[in-house]
């Protein structure tokens, strides 16, 4: 039976202590005794070397009743220097969350446990949710802080090869190949860049950009990120105090430059990946690079990382007489700056948040803009609605919040963003009924998840309003449907009432395509279908084919924002390392 004067520590630590005496034995009766009926238990790498969440107390006593006996986990203690055991609300649940640390065969792990009492069995508490996840392996650990690596000694030998020789050389490859090949250089390359080099691993990063850090500084002249600062820093080394809340693109674009050489990071820029053909019996691919200058590289790494990120391959739709206009014609991707437009009409086709921040940067710049809707819309103020999900993030430490980010289970951020969607509706409600009036569609994601499962679905179909939404209630922004339009024409679009809107620029926001269709041009119909679908969800509660292996051995995904990059950048990590020193099987 619970009692709630007692220190909640003792409680956490006395389950903790439990749950490892019946992991040693397990014994399903024993178990079930742990959990609740509709518990949930994500584990990250730390018993099963997968990225998997089991929904239910049998599903999750099957599991552990398989698993624990192999991974053999033990010393489940409360973390002494993480935030102490609490009593916390999770998915509207209240709740004790505590961080432990645990040990298995191979490595070490931390995890978040979060009980709750049972009425049915007199208070006692048993586990709503259970995260155990790997951290490191036993005999690889990062080298950091007390553990840094000594780096060159002084030596008598003045005339030998400095620090910037040694770079050099490491970069060129002139005389080997990288065991690993990372495909583009965001935040997503960069993030699983760093932690394999922390892990010596041998890694080369290729974009076909000129530039570190052209990915985001090539973007619209107008653009900041959408979520604040204390969310989105890198591994290892988190942005300054003062950088400013929203951070503009130039300045990451900037610090990406920055974050490769004070990481050192094997980069190289103007390089594009042609083609990718793995030979199973020697366990590494064979890829074409070719460089800025013309010339190709044959490389053969072990494992490819595709880093290209949710926004691939542009989507040009085929839109009915589109090919009529005369004007500018313009994907998302290639627009740059409003100041070119000023004083000309533009229509801008969708309404996520490139669309709404382009016709904003056209209409700031003198443009007279039409925007054209295809279909519903979540629209949300970026303050302080689209930052509710963040709240951990505004109090204590990085390490805990991205742990705690881990340890939610699918089902339950869903039940949390439907709360936070809910929320927000009443906080917008001004702006809402606004975009109403004046005809625009709205909707708030698959069954109310709001704006993060759109993201997590379809990489789309959002606008966190930083002032479009209002210049589109006041009329400064004009707005069409985009069912209204009849055909296009060479001056613009002729709508269903007989008005025609003319244009001189057509901006076509209509998001990219699914990563597969890259996969397929890079590596052919027989590795595409192998893989099969990346990100989104399918029937599962993981993200499909990321962060983790895949049914075509040596080829792994990451993308997502700068937190789900450095989160999962870890566990990906860890996956190449355990492989590289066979711990861990390649398929």
């Amino acid at each position: 039976m619970l009692d709630r004067t007692k220190d909640i520590s003792v409680s956490a630590q006395a389950w903790l202590d439990e749950f490892e005496r019946t992991l040693g034995k397990p014994d399903p009766a024993a178990l079930d005794r742990l959990f609740l009926p509709d518990s949930f238990w994500r584990d990250v790498l730390a018993l099963s070397w997968n990225l998997q969440t089991l929904a239910g107390r049998d599903a999750i006593t099957r599991e552990l009743t398989t698993l624990a006996p192999k991974a053999t986990p033990t010393s489940l203690k409360i973390a002494p220097n993480r935030a102490a055991p609490r009593w916390v609300t999770r998915a509207g649940t209240n709740n004790i969350e505590a961080i432990f640390n645990f040990e298995t065969e191979v490595g070490r792990g931390s995890g978040i446990v979060r009980l709750v009492p049972d009425p049915s069995d007199g208070d006692r508490l048993k586990a709503w949710t259970l995260l155990t996840a790997l951290d490191e392996l036993k005999g690889f650990e990062e080298q950091l802080g007390t553990s840094r690596p000594r780096g060159q000694a002084y030596s008598s030998d003045f005339r030998g090869p400095n620090w910037l020789d040694l770079r050099n050389a490491s970069r060129d490859y002139a005389d080997r190949d990288s065991s690993v090949l990372v495909v583009g250089g965001g935040q997503a390359g960069l993030a699983i860049a760093a932690r394999l080099k922390q892990l010596k691993v041998d890694t080369l990063i290729v974009d076909r950009e000129t530039r570190i850090g052209d990915n985001w500084r090539k973007r619209y002249h107008a653009l900041t990120l959408h979520n604040q600062v204390q969310v989105n820093h890198l591994p290892y080394m988190p942005f300054p105090p003062n950088w400013p809340t929203y951070i503009p693109k130039d300045k990451l674009a900037n610090w990406f430059e920055a974050y490769v050489d004070a990481m050192e990071l094997n980069f190289w820029t103007g390089t594009e990946f042609e083609s990718g053909a793995y030979d199973g019996a020697k366990g590494r691919w064979t890829v074409t690079l070719r460089r800025a200058d013309g010339s190709k590289r044959t490389m053969h790494p072990r494992h490819v990382v595709m880093a290209t990120g949710v926004s691939g391959i542009a989507n040009m739709p085929d839109i009915p007489t589109l090919d009529n206009f005369k004007g500018t014609l313009l994907h998302s991707s290639r627009y740059e700056d409003g100041e070119n437009w000023t004083g000309k009409r533009a229509l801008v086709i969708g309404t996520g948040n490139s669309g709404h921040d382009i016709a904003q940067d056209l209409c700031s710049s003198g443009a007279e803009v039409t925007l054209v809707q295809r279909s519903p819309t979540l629209v949300t103020n970026i303050e302080p609605s689209a930052q509710l999900a963040y709240a951990t993030y505004n109090e204590g430490t990085l390490e805990d919040n991205d742990l705690i980010a881990a340890s939610m289970p699918t089902p339950l951020a869903k039940k949390t963003h439907v709360m936070l969607t809910e929320q927000s509706k009443e906080l917008d409600k001004e702006l809402l009924d606004g975009l109403r009036s004046v005809g625009f569609k709205l909707d708030f994601g698959e069954a109310g998840t709001g704006w993060q499962f759109k993201y997590l679905t379809r990489g789309g179909g959002y606008y966190f309003n930083v002032g479009c939404s209002n210049l589109i209630v006041e009329g400064a922004i004009k707005l069409r449907q985009f069912s209204d339009i009849e055909s296009f024409t060479a001056e613009g679009a002729r709508m269903k009432d007989g008005a025609t809107v003319p244009a001189d620029l057509i901006v076509l926001s209509t998001g990219y395509k699914p990563q597969e269709y890259l996969v397929r041009k890079l590596f052919g119909d027989g590795i595409a279908d192998r893989v099969g679908p990346v990100w989104g969800f399918g029937d599962g509660f993981e993200l499909r084919n990321m962060y983790a292996r895949t049914k075509q051995p040596g080829l792994w995904f990451i993308a997502g924002s700068l937190a789900q990059c450095r989160v999962n950048s870890k566990y990906l990590a860890l996956q190449i390392k355990a492989i590289e020193e066979g711990i861990l099987g390649r398929t």
